[in-house]
C-alpha cells in the first residue's frame, strides 16, 4: 500500500511537528485537523516558525519551506480531514476517553483502506484499536518532542495489529527520516517512557523533599550522566500535565505504588504550571529557554 495523503488529528505541540515532518521530508499531502480555530492558527504559526528556523540554518531553502506549507492544509472538519487519507495519525492530548471517542468517529468516516496510528506515549494501543472498526490497521507511532528534530519513532503493536500495518508504518517512518524500534508487547509507556517517566517523577521528589534545586539537579544529570537536557528542562518541554497523565496510566495499569505521582507534580498541574506551553513550570519561559 502506498501512502500519499496523511491526516494529522491535533495541531498542538506534537501534532504540528508530525504534520511538518510528513509534508517536508517525504512530501506527503497533509491535512491537519483540530477542534477550534485558535488551535489551528497556533499550529500553523508553529510550523511557519519552525520552517523559518530551518531556512535560517541552511537546512531548507525558501522554496522548500514554501512547498512544505503548500502541501499542508488545515481544517476543523473531521470528515474533510480523513475522507481520502491513507494514513491517519492521532496526536491529541493524552486522555484515554478523548482518544477513544475521536478514533471511533474517525474510523467511521475514513476509507476502508486507511491505517490509523496513535502518537500516544502511554495508552494501550489494543484499547485504542478496539475503538475503531479496523483494529488490525491500528498501531502506535510514538514520535518524540520535537518531531522535527528527534530521530526516534516507537512502533507499538496492539493485540490485533497486523504485520502488514507494522511494515507500512516502518516504511512511512523511514521516509520521514526516522529510526524505529518495535514494541512487541502493548505495555504502558512502551520503551522510553517506561524508563524515563519514573526517573522524572523521582527528580520531582528531590525538589519536593528539599534535597536540591531544579537547576542543580539538571546540572548534575547533564554532567554526571551525560544527559543532553536536565530532567526539569525536559519536564517543562514535555509538559507537566502530559507527564502526570502518563504516571496516572502507569499507576492504573500496573497497580504498583512505585508509580505514585509526586504531590508537587499534582499541585503544579492543578495550578496550570505545565511548563513551556503555559509559560511557566519549573522554570520561567517568558524570556525563552532556561540557561542551565
Amino acid at each position: 500500500m502506498e501512502i500519499r495523503k496523511v491526516a494529522v488529528l491535533g495541531a498542538g505541540l506534537m501534532g504540528h511537528g508530525i504534520a511538518q515532518v510528513a509534508a517536508q521530508v517525504p512530501g506527503y499531502q497533509v491535512v491537519v485537523r483540530d477542534v477550534e480555530q485558535r488551535f489551528i492558527d497556533n499550529g500553523e504559526a508553529m510550523i511557519r516558525d519552525s520552517l523559518e528556523r530551518f531556512v535560517k540554518k541552511g537546512v531548507l531553502t525558501e522554496r522548500q519551506a514554501k512547498e512544505t506549507l503548500g502541501r499542508t492544509k488545515f481544517t476543523l472538519d473531521l470528515n474533510e480531514a480523513v475522507r481520502d487519507a491513507d494514513l491517519i495519525i492521532e496526536a491529541i492530548t493524552e486522555d484515554e476517553n478523548l482518544k477513544v471517542s475521536l478514533l471511533k468517529e474517525a474510523s467511521q468516516k475514513a476509507p476502508h483502506h486507511s491505517i490509523f496510528a496513535s502518537n500516544t506515549s502511554s495508552i494501550s494501543i489494543t484499547l485504542l484499536g478496539t475503538a475503531t472498526n479496523r483494529p488490525d490497521k491500528v498501531c502506535g507511532m510514538h514520535f518524540f518532542n520535537p518531531p522535527q528534530l528527534m530521530k526516534l519513532v516507537e512502533i507499538v503493536r496492539g493485540a490485533k495489529t497486523s504485520d502488514e500495518t507494522v511494515e507500512i508504518i516502518k516504511s512511512v517512518a523511514s521516509r520521514m527520516g526516522k529510526e524505529t524500534v518495535i514494541v512487541k508487547k502493548d505495555s504502558p509507556g512502551f520503551i522510553v517512557n517506561r524508563i524515563l517517566v519514573p526517573a522524572l517523577n523521582e527528580a520531582i521528589f528531590l525538589i519536593h523533599e528539599g534535597v536540591a534545586s531544579p537547576e542543580d539537579v539538571d546540572k548534575a544529570m547533564k554532567l554526571g550522566l551525560n544527559w543532553p537536557m536536565g530532567p526539569f528542562t525536559l519536564l517543562d518541554y514535555v509538559g507537566l500535565d502530559t507527564t502526570l497523565a502518563i504516571i496516572d496510566v502507569f499507576l492504573k495499569e500496573f497497580q504498583d505504588s512505585k508509580y505514585r505521582p509526586c504531590p508537587l507534580l499534582k499541585q503544579m498541574v492543578r495550578g496550570g504550571l505545565y511548563g513551556r506551553k503555559s509559560g511557566r513550570g519549573f522554570y520561567d519561559w517568558s524570556k525563552g529557554p532556561p540557561e542551565i
